[in-house]
């Protein structure tokens, strides 16, 4: 059944001049081009399940084709035997990983977001090709990338002529200092700017990202932090944690790379975490509440 718009939660007005991309259930619905330089992504999820997008830019001569037949293979079967409890096989199994794999360039995306909302994120792009992905799984642990969630975008040499965003809040991300912030975050719309001061691949081989989420009275921080991990069984798998509504954040980005993303805030507990493991000893997770 196709949702309807009109009955999704608005966290923020419209962007004009944005790229639009629609989930209903395992797809993006979005333009094949757009222009290279800054750009506005607002990604509504209508589904019944949380997903994000993450844009990888693919070395010269490799295409979505590539992916389907030479990498979402490998992660299968090595997500597979995890989910099996031979954790040990499953990671050997990712040494089967072709070569040009580590010559894509994560770029960017939203981070998760919840159902029946709406994510908007601002990005640098350069001109390539890239693929447009959601890797959350499924609750048989399937990969939505395999269950259609993988599109090809190319992004043009013209520019697009945009700006940034100006942030009312600026986050620095790195691996050694975890997430910081310059001011004190208040009730009501607010732009985020993320500037990613370093970056690396962390145990489960992903780049440190930052999502946003509404935490409930129920919610479990030790259950997010196994859920963030997609290495793990039950990590990124459908259903997310109770009490936990994710709103958006940017997702992986080169070392340098500033990235924003935008939410309007009711007063609450919030927690600002990145999709790796450990993320409480890292500093990678930091939970902040809002006043009335």
């Amino acid at each position: 059944m196709v949702e309807d718009p009109s009955a999704m939660t608005q966290p923020v007005a419209k962007v004009e001049k944005s790229i639009r991309i629609i989930t209903r259930s395992m797809e993006f619905q979005s333009v094949d081009t757009i222009s290279s330089g800054w750009n506005t992504f607002v990604y509504d999820n209508l589904s019944n399940e949380a997903h994000f997008f993450l844009l990888d830019k693919y070395p010269d001569g490799k295409t979505i084709k590539n992916t389907l037949s030479d990498v979402a293979p490998v992660f299968a079967e090595g997500m597979d035997l995890i989910n099996a409890g031979r954790a040990e096989e499953g990671f050997a199994a990712f040494g089967k990983l072709p070569a040009w794999y580590f010559d894509i360039v994560f770029s960017g995306g939203s981070g998760l977001i919840s159902p029946k909302h709406t994510a908007v994120s601002t990005l640098k792009l350069d001109p390539g090709y890239y693929v447009m992905e959601c890797y959350v799984k499924m609750p048989n642990g399937k990969f939505h990338t395999l269950m259609g969630m993988a599109k090809p975008l190319i992004v043009t040499e013209e520019d697009s002529g945009h700006e940034p965003p100006e942030p009312s809040v600026d986050i620095v991300l790195s691996s050694e200092d975890g997430i910081s912030w310059d001011r004190p975050i208040t009730k009501g719309k607010h732009t985020f700017s993320v500037y990613v001061k370093d970056q690396k691949p962390h145990e489960n081989f992903i780049w440190h990202d930052i999502n946003i989420a509404r935490l409930a009275p129920n919610a479990d921080l030790e259950a997010l932090e196994k859920w963030m991990d997609w290495s793990h069984p039950k990590g990124l798998i459908t259903p997310v944690p109770d009490g936990v509504t994710f709103l958006g954040g940017v997702n992986d980005m080169p070392a340098g790379s500033t990235g924003y993303f935008t939410v309007d805030l009711e007063p609450g507990k919030y927690v600002f975490i990145s999709e790796v493991p450990n993320t409480k000893k890292k500093g990678l997770l930091k939970v902040f509440e809002i006043a009335e």
